[in-house]
């Protein structure tokens, strides 16, 4: 692959207009508001990191309960120290792993503690009015002790400045032993290299079944003394006497395969001790990421939303190896000198739908290394990857949710993906019997009383299938496209005609009794983190079949209408507090639904697409803390506000193709191979959000849909926009 062809970056120094707000290089990261979705049900990571970072280095607090999977919520001040992994919008919790906390003081208790309890534990409550977050760079004062703790990141190593106050008993903590959530130790240690290194490792079991992490940590100055704290010796205590105002940095290097790899993680990435020179990197990385797309908009609100909605999508996928390209595979094997760059924290589950689509278009130089990373997966687990988190499959939701992601880099032709072996991967991952795929291949269908969720795993299988069937035609497959376009049609087994709803199906062929379309039992229903109204519309690979099922264009749209008209009530037990975000029983704010308002333009009503989506732009996503609609699910939502705002959406994974609904901004650029691609909307405004004519490259264009191939050529959309319907 040609690398410098994937590597044009923006030019500084753009003139801003005097009516508009272009935004250019220099000023994208004071846009960033990091802490949009630390609030409410969001999830977000706060904290420093570079883009697509193995490090994500900050903030742990005490509570371990959902609205904690990041470590950090706008709700609560506690801090028990600043761990080196953390996940971003995710709805389960693992990580938070080496964690550091500054203190003054011997007469400690080495424990997680309660707030209820000053003295149970090491943490302290972080002063929220003094403390600074931006795109790679963070710091608190923590109230306790009478520190100020900021930290920046390269990708591979977090760099601390903690500033004492003059103290005969300082010291900086090493705990090993807590993770957050379902995190556990399983085994780890640490010990001194020297008198200002230590090195250890933390292997652990959460979420993440068999998670190991090394680490090489060095101070800017000898400690005093080292010991290990604690009933079980998972903490370490680094002391120092500090003078008023003194400064002790330390850096601390992560490695996946060795504390060698580690040590050579942290001399390749930061050799030197220059805290303000690294964050400043820091500052430049991001900042040259966010200008791959540049929006030209007067509305001040919905720029800021913009960039930090980029912000939220390049936090992963991680990388997941040593510089020289080391990492452990998916079998706990080290591999050496990979040909590719691994990534991990891969949430395909939500990300397949827009997500992966956007970096496809944005991030074409790491694209290739992040589907070859799946196929390695497939080859180390014998199939793609579900919800992987270093190196370890989780298994975490339903279907194949690889599978569109790997056969969409097949149908765009990817370069630098081997085709033939990403088709064998699809192949081979479909045809895996496991997770109910077994009962649909032998039935048709997965019966209800046989699974669990079982609507919601066949829709997505079927889904999944649809895309395989794309990818067999561009493969010349003809046998494996007739099969699998007919495997995608299984969801038609749960059409019930005379409700209109997806519903559940016994081995027997009978209905599942009695049935309630408002039924949202967490994990425990025939569908997954939903209902009946969300999941009757998960057919976007074929929505004329939909329509057969319905019987009549006018029949859906009025079933399609109803769903954001009726009431917003939800029924069952523990119900799923991920189905949020409403219109009616529309729930933006899980991933199921995202691509529903757009069906209207298949339906021959796209000024509906339209309005709904200047609706959910304005009134789902805010720049307030708690300003996303749910969980940003490792940049789902985020990226769906970026398609949706830029006028355009993948309705069908692995087509290629982006439906249009509404652009939000009066001009944008998006850096691509070709050079650049420009939309121009004439005459945009909340008024005129309907799209009268369009035309690319000069020529008059009447499609519902830009493909992939014509926006990464570079050109010009121009969008001529009409209030009228």
């Amino acid at each position: 692959m040609n690398t410098m062809k994937y590597l044009r970056l923006v030019s500084l120094g753009a003139t801003l207009a005097s009516a508009f707000a272009m935004a250019t290089a220099g000023q994208l990261t004071s846009l960033v508001d990091t802490r949009i979705g630390s609030g409410g049900h969001g999830h977000v990571f706060v904290g420093a990191n570079v883009p697509f970072g193995l490090v994500q280095v900050g903030p742990t607090s005490i509570p371990q309960g959902w609205d904690w999977c990041s470590g950090y919520h706008d709700s609560d001040s506690t801090v028990i120290g600043f761990s080196h992994t953390h996940l971003s919008g995710t709805g389960c919790g693992d990580l938070f792993d080496i964690t550091l906390m500054p203190v003054t003081g011997k007469d400690l208790t080495y424990a997680r503690g309660v707030e209820s309890d000053p003295g149970s534990g090491l943490w302290s409550y972080a002063d929220r009015s003094r403390e600074v977050t931006r795109p790679g760079y963070y710091s608190v004062p923590l109230e306790r002790y009478g520190i100020t703790a900021e930290m920046t990141s390269t990708s591979r190593v977090g760099f601390h400045r903690y500033t004492f106050p003059q103290s005969a008993d300082g010291a900086v903590i090493i705990d090993l032993r807590n993770g957050g959530c379902d995190d556990r130790a399983t085994d780890a240690s640490m010990a001194p290299a020297g008198n200002n290194m230590i090195v250890g490792h933390r292997h652990s079991r959460g979420w993440a079944k068999n998670q190991k992490v090394f680490f090489a940590m060095e101070f800017s100055r000898p400690f005093d003394s080292f010991e290990l704290m604690g009933d079980d010796k998972l903490y370490g205590r680094a002391g120092f006497s500090t003078a008023d105002g003194e400064r002790i940095l330390v850096k601390v290097a992560l490695s996946p395969v060795s504390i060698e790899g580690a040590l050579f993680n942290l001399r390749a990435e930061l050799p030197g001790w220059d805290f303000d020179a690294t964050a400043g990197r820091a500052d430049e990385l991001w900042e040259r990421e966010l200008s791959r797309i540049r929006v030209k908009t007067t509305d001040e609100e919905a720029r800021k939303i913009f960039y930090t909605c980029m912000y939220h999508t390049m936090i992963a996928p991680s990388e997941f190896c040593d510089v020289n390209g080391d990492y452990r595979g998916a079998n706990g094997e080290v591999v050496k000198d990979a040909p590719f760059k691994c990534y991990t924290t891969y949430s395909l589950w939500d990300t397949y739908r827009a997500a992966m689509p956007l970096l496809s278009i944005t991030q074409p130089e790491r694209y290739p290394d992040m589907i070859n990373t799946m196929l390695a997966i497939c080859d180390e687990q014998g199939r793609l990857p579900v919800w992987h988190l270093w190196g370890c499959e989780t298994d975490c939701m339903v279907g194949n949710p690889a599978i569109p992601v790997v056969a969409e880099a097949i149908v765009n032709n990817i370069p630098g993906v081997d085709r033939t072996k990403a088709y064998n991967a699809l192949l081979t991952t479909a045809m895996n019997p496991g997770r109910g795929n077994g009962l649909r291949m032998e039935l048709g269908y997965i019966p209800c009383d046989k699974f669990k969720e079982a609507i919601a795993y066949d829709m997505e299988y079927a889904l999944a299938d649809g895309a395989i069937a794309k990818a067999a035609l561009v493969m010349g497959d003809t046998l494996n496209h007739i099969y699998f376009t007919g495997r995608s049609h299984s969801y038609r087994n749960y059409f019930d005609p005379a409700s209109g709803f997806m519903r559940g199906r016994m081995h027997d062929g009978a209905w599942r009794t009695p049935f309630n379309e408002f039924d949202t039992s967490h994990r425990s229903n025939d569908y997954c983190e939903g209902n009946a109204w969300q999941y009757t519309w998960l057919v976007p690979h074929d929505v004329e079949g939909l329509r057969e099922c319905f019987g009549s264009n006018a029949r859906m749209t009025e079933k399609l209408d109803s769903l954001f008209t009726i009431s917003s009530e939800l029924a069952g037990e523990d119900i799923s507090p991920d189905v949020s975000g409403f219109i009616g029983q529309y729930a933006h704010g899980n991933e199921p639904g995202h691509h529903i308002v757009y069906l209207y333009t298949y339906l021959g009503q796209p000024h509906k697409t339209a309005d709904k989506v200047r609706e959910i732009l304005s009134t789902l996503y805010t720049t307030g803390h708690d300003g996303l609609a749910g969980n940003e699910d490792v940049g789902q939502m985020s990226a769906w506000y970026i398609l949706s705002s830029l006028g355009f959406y993948e309705v069908d994974p692995g087509s290629g193709e982006f439906r249009f609904g509404t652009p939000l901004f009066d001009e944008a650029e998006i850096d691509v191979p070709g050079g650049t691609f420009r939309i121009t909307a004439q005459g945009n405004s909340d008024r005129n959000r309907y799209i009268k004519s369009m035309t690319l490259n000069g020529k008059p264009y009447r499609k519902p849909y830009i493909t992939y191939a014509d926006i990464m050529k570079g050109g010009e959309l121009k969008i001529k926009m009409t209030s009228k319907k």
